[in-house]
């Protein structure tokens, strides 16, 4: 009897995972799609008011949430999916089993000495970054919008209130611990479990890359950007178990696409590497080799396809900002090959000379390496190692890479980072003492580059805040008007103010230097994006003037966008770092560059 009613709630819950999968693939149609929304305002008797995305989105809620339903039925109430989840919990109890977690403690504590020796100037120069300056005035999250959910939800503890207030350096604390516990599981999962300090040492790019910098810079996204990396990495300690490598590795991979997207790169970066050596090493059969390999790629698949249709909430770019939307089939091979050369172009214009060199000597190593003690016939070890390279560089730009638009500032591609540390972790691991010395060197000099990014903040910061107090004193005295409502006037700005001495100094042999150090004065992008700069100069800076409004500001109020460029203001202040113009109610400044 108990067989019978087994076999009827199995074909029942087949039934229904049936009938949600034709549906689900039945809305992939316009046309369908057209039709059920005709369907329901024929029911309701009413237009409904959503856009196709959103009633699109909407749609594909709903599926995801049949499948979700569907599938906890067959895993609690059929004996094939008791079975599957048994196996599963097994093996996770067994691999974390295996690990000796004391002896981890240590590499992670040295790692984390090293973090926080690197952003100690970072930290002291208490530098409102982009962002922070929005959620320190207004005390916000909004990490939803984006679609980073578990930053949304762990900020509520580590801020531990629903409303932001600036806390620093505690996120930037948590977020060197993250990077600290990545950096010692990425070297256990690739060198057999054996940590090293030359290993951790030549892990220091993972949280001290001139990208990760600039990730490191956010007072209140530090912790959760950290997260993301750390989220790629751990589905690797369940490297040897089939279930529950799979398991974690769409747990992990949904966590990571809910913190930062960046790092979806990471992923499949591991994987490769691992894959590579195996083969190479023929530790595995080319057949154990490859289910592997497709293992991680379904899994990564599969999170992927999950967010995208079922968690991410579709974002238009504003102005030139970002895009969420991917390349069309048509445009796929043409436009991944337009973001492949931006990306390398990007890298090339961002890095020292030195630094390029070291890590063109690096990859030569690594190639070395897998040539030398390879059991594999030495010229196809040459040919994969190259192939290799060449897969990992284009892949740490991750999913990104398949975007209409995507973002190539520098907290967009710590990616490039962890490809960094991954390369010189494999050839300081048993290999030549010269290669040891040449991923230290590059370890080295991103320390060294990090001191130098944490004054230059610093430095800059001073500097406008000079120039802040100076324009905000000039505009008290022409508008001295304190009225709110009457008498409010509409501020634009035109150029920017510069970069220091020191900044320009650096960028001479770093170039990356100028896009890590955000202008807190600079002339507003057009169109209307809201401008942060604004914001600390005209509310958070103790000059604020109350009757001042900055263009978004006036927008929001229900006033057309005027680029005040475009008229013919009359200048009314002119100094040695500003010229101000107005016709009373419009104000337009014009920022001189105080070292040129």
């Amino acid at each position: 009897m108990m067989k019978n009613k087994d076999r009827v709630i199995k074909y029942c819950v087949y039934i229904v995972l049936l009938t949600g999968l034709a549906i689900g693939i039945a809305v992939l149609f316009p046309q369908v799609r057209q039709m059920i929304i005709e369907l329901a305002e024929r029911m309701m008797h009413r237009k409904i008011p959503f856009h196709e995305k959103w009633t699109q989105q909407l749609l594909f809620y709903a599926i995801g949430g049949i499948f979700l339903i569907d599938f906890s039925y067959y895993c609690s109430l059929t004996a094939p999916g008791k079975m599957l989840v048994c196996k599963t919990k097994n093996e996770i109890r067994e691999c974390l089993a295996e690990i000796d977690w004391r002896s981890l403690i240590k590499p992670v504590l040295i790692m984390s000495g090293v973090y926080l020796l690197g952003i100690i100037s970072l930290i002291r120069a208490n530098f409102l970054y982009i962002d922070d300056i929005m959620r320190t005035v207004y005390g916000y999250r909004k990490w939803y919008e984006w679609n980073r959910y578990v930053s949304e939800f762990f900020s509520t503890f580590i801020h531990a209130d629903f409303h932001l207030t600036d806390i620093s350096p505690l996120p930037q604390l948590i977020a060197i611990l993250i990077l600290a516990v990545s950096s010692v599981l990425l070297i256990y999962a690739l060198n057999n479990k054996k940590i090293t300090i030359t290993g951790l040492l030549a892990s220091v790019p993972i949280g001290l890359s001139p990208y990760m910098l600039g990730c490191l810079s956010y007072r209140f996204d530090a912790p959760y950007m950290a997260l993301s990396v750390l989220a790629a990495i751990v589905p690797f300690l369940f490297y040897t178990s089939k279930k529950a490598f799979v398991f974690c590795s769409v747990v992990c991979l949904l966590i990571m696409c809910m913190t930062y997207q960046a790092a979806s790169g990471i992923y499949i970066l591991i994987t490769l590497v691992l894959c590579f050596d195996d083969w190479n090493k023929k530790r595995k059969t080319n057949r154990e080799v490859f289910l592997f390999l497709g293992r991680a790629v379904i899994s990564f698949s599969m999170a992927m396809v999950f967010f995208r249709f079922f968690l991410m909430k579709p974002y238009d770019p504003p102005y030139g900002y970002a895009s969420t939307s991917m390349l069309s089939l048509s445009q796929l091979f043409s436009g991944i090959l337009t973001n492949i050369r931006t990306y390398m172009n990007t890298i090339n214009s961002d890095f020292s000379f030195i630094w390029k060199a070291l890590i063109g000597i690096i990859f030569c190593f690594f190639i070395a390496k897998s040539i030398l003690p390879s059991a594999q016939n030495k010229i196809y070890s040459f040919f994969a190692a190259f192939i290799l390279l060449c897969l990992l560089f284009f892949l740490s730009f991750g999913v990104y890479i398949v975007l209409e638009q995507p973002l190539f500032a520098p907290r967009a591609m710590y990616g490039f980072g962890v490809l960094l540390a991954i390369i010189s972790i494999y050839i300081v691991y048993d290999f030549n003492k010269i290669a040891k010395i040449l991923a230290l060197s590059l370890s080295w000099s991103f320390l060294v580059f990090a001191f130098s990014y944490g004054n230059a903040l610093a430095d800059q910061k001073h500097y406008a805040d000079f120039r802040i107090a100076i324009l905000l004193q000039d505009l008290s005295a022409l508008y001295p008007d304190k009225d709110k409502d009457e008498n409010r006037i509409t501020i634009q700005l035109k150029n920017t103010i510069g970069f220091t001495p020191s900044i320009r100094n650096i960028a001479k042999h770093n170039p990356v230097i100028y896009k890590l150090v955000p202008q807190i004065l600079r002339q507003e992008c057009e169109g209307g994006v809201e401008s942060y700069i604004h914001v600390y100069y005209l509310q958070y800076d103790n000059y604020g003037l109350a009757n001042m409004d900055n263009f978004q500001r006036a927008i929001e109020m229900g006033q057309p966008y005027v680029d005040f460029k475009t008229l013919d203001l009359p200048i009314v202040l002119k100094t040695y770092y500003h010229t101000i113009r107005s016709d009373g109610k419009r104000v337009l400044v014009e920022l001189n560059d105080g070292y040129q």
